[in-house]
């Protein structure tokens, strides 16, 4: 009823605007004026409208002219402009022509407006050009029409013009061209228009504080954004949700909620973009508290009546996987529109379930909702993750039905989904029929075939896109990078690196982050350090790349290097930065280090940050210093993460303290905390220790039915075959690896084989180190196990064979050693 009272006053107004500009059509005589009967509202879509056409003319009203009237004129043209008819308008420009109007400057302003409006950039240019005479405002709407077309460059061209004009623009000539200059990426020209602005006095403008801001954050320039936000004395909210929308654009989540709160401690209203920006600031900063303070806040100020409010909030819980509370959010949200059900099919994205994807897809269609491409893509990304290539074939024909397959997204996404589903075949028939490959579907190639160790076919797909002349990105060289590192190409990844200088990306932070990491990771230290040291200027970034990649790779002196070199320079290391240093200090079992290191923590306030604080935790307790890991655990608990807590039962495992790590996991379901798959990992590892099978068996039996993961990782399979091989419970552990749902990988095997070793069960022994052989033929652990397996059941001859065709292969032992801290 209230829709139908709606739709009525709108058609009543209307009719009435349009009586108004058809009192001025036929002022003008046009005939099409006398032709139009009536102006209503079109059945399919609401507020959109058609001319319907009356085949016999009004004769009362035919040609009729009564002068040159310029507001009649613009008001024909206004309508022209509303109703998007350049046809209308096409004939009002020909009776301006005819009335003689061509030198009014009014008239032909309004011409451009309505040509730029309707899409047809050209004809504005041209009436433009064959004016004899122009004011400020023939230029402002020439360079807000080139940029809202998308011609950024030529509204910057305009904007330079008027400049040698001796003409002054105004704040919306400024404003214009500030929003071209964010676009075009043009920072130096942005500059050049911020100092016309101060010159000629117009800065604290709204409309252009407000642009200037857009434009710094969209080049991610905050410090010369915060100059223009400080300097500006009467802010509005609009300039508020820039500043907002700015930092949390450029990573800044922190700064961004900084500044809401400052929004609130003042008393400035605000709106709904204020909300979005903020809740935007949330996601990224990983503050849920925050958020939750947010929640209350656009309660109490009536934004839950805002459907993109509600959006960012459902969005918002479900970055931080709170999937009940954003399906709450989702069911609250009264005028839902195809955003809300697409954020909403994203929520899944950690806890996937088929079932649930289904339903609520089966509400979407029964709300008489028409999927986009958006949708097919989120859907086509969610079968992937779900490894179910039956359901993505369905989602597949209805986007065949509703045509949107031809979107660069659904694509890439589809791509994406055969990619995980391991059906390359289907992925490169599909990539084959496309008539337009962009860049986009080309990565998702190459990362597919890596992905399912097709390295050969992701160079060839490499080398085709490089010989047919497509354009690269960071993304790409980054992807070839990895398919060189996984393949051990060294000679590949020589002339990748050509690739990458000749395509001009060798100072890119990103591509030059992989590039090291792949040296290293291939052991060419002497490359990489060379390559490092290339750089004119290392940001924080590089560092942390370069300290990560020697700490997985086990040089870790050469990282503690490189952190006191980046400590000499000036700079401070970040917390991934403490955070691979502190992994180093555990795995070398640095006392000392780990103590000099922690201070640092303290020093530069990363005592909150979970990735630290566990890490800080993990590398006392491999240093022996469970009193410490205590005292830290303790101090870091109140904020209920659960990832410390993993930590700490992994550090009562270590020192067998199991009654203590299965404490601290009846806490963790105690606080209602979600257990993750590495706390599962943890508590086994803690059970694998000390021999508590039944409390182990039981545990794993309760991640699916409890705690309803249904999909388990290989870490818990392979603490669960290490608990069972370790405690001679090997056909139990042998059933394991065969149902699970992944192919053995070496460190399960080796478990297995390490447990036949202790309990001297050859046959299964002899069976695993078959498998593991063919797993890793040049790795020695296979071969010393099974020898001293028969070695210590007393069949010295059937070692000392072992030992010969070790030999014989070719597989050199590693030598022992152990370390000592001086």
């Amino acid at each position: 009823m209230v829709l139908a009272r709606t739709r009525g006053h709108l058609e009543l107004e209307w009719k009435r605007k349009v009586e108004r500009v058809m009192r001025s059509l036929r002022l003008l005589g046009l005939p099409l004026a006398s032709t139009i009967k009536t102006i209503v509202p079109c059945k399919v879509k609401p507020r959109q409208f058609h001319l319907y056409h009356i085949s016999k003319p009004c004769s009362s009203c035919s040609y009729l002219s009564l002068g040159k009237d310029s507001t009649a004129i613009a008001g024909a043209l206004s309508l022209a402009e509303t109703s998007n008819s350049c046809f209308l308008g096409l004939q009002i420009h020909a009776r301006i022509i005819k009335l003689g109007l061509t030198d009014d400057i009014f008239s032909l302003n309004n011409l451009i407006k309505m040509y730029s409006k309707c899409g047809h950039l050209g004809y504005a240019l041209k009436v433009f050009d064959e004016m004899p005479e122009r004011n400020l405002v023939s230029w402002t709407l020439l360079v807000t029409a080139a940029v809202q077309d998308g011609e950024f460059e030529l509204g910057l061209e305009v904007y330079s013009e008027l400049v040698t004009t001796g003409l002054r623009p105004n704040e919306f000539t400024v404003a214009s061209v500030l929003k071209g200059c964010a676009s075009a990426e043009a920072y130096a020209f942005g500059i050049s228009v911020h100092c016309c602005a101060l010159k000629i006095g117009i800065e604290q403008s709204r409309f252009v504080a407000s642009s200037l801001l857009n434009m710094y954050a969209e080049l991610e320039d905050v410090e010369s954004a915060e100059g223009v936000f400080e300097s500006v004395t009467n802010l509005d909210t609009a300039c508020w949700n820039t500043m907002i929308g700015g930092y949390t654009k450029c990573g800044y989540g922190f700064e961004s909620l900084k500044l809401v709160s400052l929004m609130v401690c003042k008393g400035i209203s605000m709106d709904h973009f204020t909300f979005v920006n903020a809740l935007k600031g949330c996601s990224s900063m990983g503050s849920l508290d925050f958020g939750n303070q947010l929640h209350g806040l656009l309660i109490r100020s009536d934004m839950e009546f805002s459907t993109s409010v509600m959006n960012a909030l459902t969005d918002m819980y479900s970055t931080h996987g709170k999937k009940d509370l954003a399906f709450k959010v989702f069911n609250r949200i009264r005028a839902k529109d195809i955003i809300s059900w697409n954020t909403a099919f994203g929520v899944f994205s950690d806890d996937i379930n088929a079932k649930e994807l289904l339903n609520l897809f089966r509400e979407f269609m029964l709300a008489n909702m028409k999927p986009n491409h958006v949708t097919f893509s989120v859907l086509f990304r969610q079968c992937g993750q779900l490894l179910d290539l039956n359901l993505g074939l369905q989602f597949f024909c209805l986007a065949l039905q509703f045509g949107v397959c031809n979107e660069a997204i659904v694509r890439s996404s589809l791509m994406n989904m055969f990619s995980r589903c391991g059906a390359m075949e289907m992925a490169f028939m599909f990539f084959d029929s496309l008539l337009y490959k962009s860049i986009t579907s080309w990565n998702e190639l190459i990362s597919g075939c890596n992905s399912n160790y097709y390295y050969m076919e992701a160079m060839k797909s490499f080398c085709n896109l490089w010989h047919l002349g497509v354009g690269v990105n960071e993304f790409t060289l980054s992807i070839i990078l990895e398919t060189c590192f996984r393949d051990e190409h060294q000679q590949m990844l020589r002339q990748i690196h050509g690739a990458i200088v000749k395509s001009g990306y060798s100072l890119h932070g990103y591509v030059c982050s992989s590039l090291i990491k792949c040296y290293v990771q291939l052991g060419q230290l002497d490359e990489s350090f060379e390559f490092f040291n290339g750089f004119e200027r290392l940001d924080v970034e590089t560092w942390g790349t370069m300290i990560s990649a020697l700490v997985h790779q086990g040089y870790h002196f050469q990282a503690i290097k490189f952190l006191n070199s980046l400590m000499e320079a000036g700079r401070k290391p970040d917390e991934f930065i403490l955070g691979s240093i502190l992994s180093s200090c555990a795995d070398i079992a640095g006392y000392h280090l780990t103590n000099s290191v922690h201070s640092i923590v303290i020093k530069m306030g990363f005592q909150k940050q979970v990735f630290v604080i566990s890490a800080v935790i993990d590398a006392y307790a491999k240093c022996g210093d469970i009193e410490n890991a205590r005292m830290i655990f303790s101090q870091s608990s109140k904020s209920g993460d659960v990832v410390i807590c993993n930590a700490m039962i992994i550090a009562c495992a270590h020192h067998g303290l199991v009654e203590e790590a299965m404490a601290i996991f009846e806490k963790i379901k105690l606080a209602n905390l979600k257990p993750s798959q590495a706390t599962f990992v943890s508590v086994l590892a803690a059970c694998s220790h000390m021999g508590r099978v039944d409390q182990g068996r039981l545990l794993f039996e309760s991640i699916a039915s409890n705690h309803k993961m249904e999909q388990i990782s290989q870490d818990i399979y392979g603490c669960m075959v290490d608990m069972l091989s370790r405690n001679g419970f090997l056909e139990e552990a042998r059933q394991i690896i065969d149902v699970m749902p992944y192919t053995p990988w070496p460190a399960i095997l080796r478990s297995l084989l390490s447990g036949c070793r202790i309990h001297g069960n050859l046959e299964l022994g002899e069976w695993t180190v078959k498998e593991l052989v063919q797993l890793v033929p040049e790795n020695d652990a296979p071969y010393v196990l099974l020898s001293k397996a028969h070695s210590e059941a007393g069949l010295w001859e059937d070692a000392t064979k072992i030992r010969r065709e070790m030999i014989e292969r070719g597989v050199p032992k590693n030598t022992g050693y152990s370390w000592i801290e001086l």
